[in-house]
């Protein structure tokens, strides 16, 4: 079975950071409590060299932080677009990005839940249990606009559910109870400088 898909197909081999990060710029992740994560972006309608140069900032930014993925409002930008580099629970690679993605609604049959861990770049430090489908399918375009389809098990289908999550408005702890809630948020207080110095370092050594 091949070990890695790029926009989900299979390739030989792949570098360990997707290209576009070499052309791209580090921006800043906003944080839960921010407007314009908890509001619906809005379709792509333009394609062209902006739209790429957002992908490639978006991969950069995401790697600093250390994530398996990035929504474009973590980074301020209220359009409906996410990156991913993402293994899922057989250690298989996926790597791409996906405009205007629709996450399909999958039959209670054909899925299962799986009650693991998740944490999120805009609730830096925080981890906890959120109930996410063991398999997501999501159809968009790429950035020139041509149709895509990503399917995603274990891990990687998580990480396909809250990418989606985001672009509709919701961060991930918006699924948790009350408590639970509060418990990411306290995480996140205790965690957040920690977290931080690491970003500065990796973007130091990336930059070198």
């Amino acid at each position: 079975m091949p070990r890695v898909f790029v926009q989900g197909r299979p390739v030989a081999s792949y570098p360990p950071l997707a290209p576009e990060a070499g052309r791209g710029s580090v921006r800043r992740i906003t944080e839960i409590g921010e407007e314009v994560l908890h509001k619906r972006c809005r379709d792509v309608t333009e394609f062209g060299p902006d739209l790429a140069a957002l992908i490639d900032d978006m991969f950069l930014t995401m790697y600093v932080a250390e994530g398996a993925g990035l929504a474009a409002n973590q980074v301020g930008v209220a359009l409906r677009l996410f990156v991913y580099d993402c293994f899922d629970d057989d250690g298989v690679r996926h790597v791409g990005h996906i405009v205007n993605p629709v996450l399909e609604q999958l039959a209670p049959a054909g899925r299962r839940l799986l009650d693991e861990g998740e944490g999120c770049l805009s609730v830096p430090g925080a981890v906890m249990a959120v109930p996410r489908p063991d398999r997501a399918v999501v159809r968009g375009v790429d950035r020139d606009g041509r149709p895509l389809v990503l399917e995603g098990t274990g891990y990687f289908a998580r990480c396909l559910a809250h990418e989606s999550d985001h672009l509709d408005g919701y961060v991930y702890v918006d699924r948790l109870s009350r408590r639970q809630r509060e418990e990411a948020l306290r995480q996140a207080a205790d965690r957040r400088e920690e977290v931080f110095a690491r970003r500065a370092a990796k973007a130091a050594a990336l930059s070198a």
